[in-house]
């Protein structure tokens, strides 16, 4: 039995360590997302709530400069009124009249993912700058490219402290808040490797 005690140490220790490795890279990934330049065209944007307001006053600013056609917030809690949220915006009211709609179905990030679905298939858009957190990206796109696999995504990261550089090695916070997000991320990609093995392969038709 104690060939096999060592070798459920070496699984453990192997296992560990790729977590430790991966971390380390997901941290330093975060620190590295800045928003494309110059950004590719799109046909809309999509900001995900949560976190504090630079999130959808980026996504406004988008909108403002002719980056997209329409803007979509989705996550919006149903107990905020239309006009608070308007009111973070800051936008030009005639624009957020025209082409700011608010999603109130999503709760989580798996939620969001659904609702901007759903708004760009009505929508018939096929390019969509995504506005969140920058350390929170990783996570939406993962989530949102299984929604959406031919959609082109658009990454528009807002910067935070935790993508501060060496903020993850310094700050204990820190670093718990990017391990909880980075196991999220796992989360989603073991998911996502699952649907696609699950997913039938087309046969070849006969010559």
């Amino acid at each position: 039995m104690n060939w096999l005690r060592g070798v459920l140490l070496a699984v453990v220790t192997a296992l560990i360590a790729a977590l430790g490795l991966g971390y380390v890279a997901f941290a330093r990934g975060v620190e590295r997302t800045v928003p494309q330049h110059p950004l590719p065209e799109a046909d809309a944007i999509v900001a995900l709530t949560g976190g504090d307001a630079d999130r959808l006053t980026t996504a406004m600013k988008l909108l403002q400069e002719g980056r997209g056609r329409r803007l979509l917030i989705s996550g919006v809690n149903p107990k905020v009124r239309d006009a608070d949220v308007y009111q973070v915006l800051d936008g030009a009211p005639e624009l957020i009249a025209c082409c700011v709609d608010l999603g109130r179905q999503a709760q989580d990030t798996l939620g969001n993912a659904s609702e901007t679905a759903a708004w760009a298939g009505r929508n018939g858009f096929s390019r969509l700058i995504i506005v969140t957190d920058d350390f929170h990206m990783p996570r939406s796109l993962a989530e949102l490219r299984v929604a959406l696999p031919q959609t082109q995504l658009i990454p528009y990261p807002v910067a935070t402290s935790l993508s501060t550089p060496g903020a993850w090695q310094r700050n204990p916070r820190a670093a718990m808040a990017l391990g909880s997000e980075y196991l999220k991320y796992l989360a989603i990609r073991a998911r996502e490797a699952f649907l696609t093995a699950d997913r039938p392969t087309e046969t070849p038709p006969a010559a």
